[in-house]
């Protein structure tokens, strides 16, 4: 039977290891304290290699990759962006925008369809749907970066817009349209300057918004909040963006 390796089991780490169990997989866990060339010692040839650690732990979990699991890799953490990848050397991994959300005690509730691109985007999208979870392939390049940029779009515009305005997407949008779209101007310019490229505003905004209507009542910020707001000052500050709405929000 095929192996998927998941390294970081919390909430969307159990989610793709148990979509995978019921996709015929099985599923070689890795956790924190678990020594990740011994697993690879004993399990040299996965299918694939599930990155499901959280946004913070990312660079050091591609830092330490064994090697022999570095073409086999996955990814499906927020905020994520090709520099994220390249710097650490890899190539065309398979990435998903994960557009589900997973809280204790709760199944695992979709949006929209999650975009996947990369070798194993079949494996993945056949998994989720075991678990009536959407997913559909996009291609690697051009098309990929502009589904990751909507999802940092709608991330960082809800959580740093809620801030301000707490209450659901839905009522954001209704009640504070030009503050979010302030907010969003702020963040679309993050976008582009770490990526090196330039989008239409109108056309990311507009996939936020087919966000907000697969969820209205998803609220718009959480304990993460915080957190996104200082990296993405700091972020900016290193390109010299104004970025005049976030600050206001310090």
């Amino acid at each position: 039977m095929s192996e998927v390796v998941v390294i970081g089991l919390g909430q969307l780490g159990r989610v793709f290891a148990g979509a995978l169990l019921r996709a015929g997989r099985t599923v070689v866990p890795v956790n924190r304290d678990d020594d990740a060339r011994s697993v690879a010692a004993a399990h040299p040839a996965p299918e694939l290699v599930l990155v499901a650690v959280g946004e913070a732990d990312l660079a050091r979990a591609l830092a330490e990759m064994p090697f022999i699991w570095r073409d086999r890799v996955a990814l499906i953490q927020n905020e994520l962006l090709p520099l994220d990848w390249e710097a650490h050397g890899y190539a065309g991994p398979t990435v998903i925008s994960v557009w589900f959300e997973k809280k204790t005690g709760s199944d695992a509730k979709p949006l929209i369809p999650s975009p996947v691109a990369g070798p194993g985007a079949r494996l993945l999208i056949d998994a989720l749907a075991t678990v009536d979870l959407p997913a559909r392939a996009v291609a690697t390049g051009d098309a990929l970066l502009f589904e990751l940029v909507v999802k940092n779009v709608y991330i960082l515009t809800t959580n740093l817009a809620g801030l301000k305005t707490g209450g659901t997407v839905a009522e954001l949008w209704r009640d504070h349209r030009p503050f979010a779209r302030a907010v969003a101007t702020d963040v679309i310019a993050l976008q582009e300057a770490l990526t090196g490229r330039s989008f239409d505003p109108e056309h990311l905004i507009a996939g936020m918004l087919d966000a907000f209507a697969g969820d209205p009542g998803h609220r718009c910020t959480g304990r993460s909040a915080p957190t996104r707001l200082k990296r993405a000052l700091a972020r900016a500050d290193a390109f010299g963006l104004a970025v005049p709405t976030l600050r206001t929000l310090v």
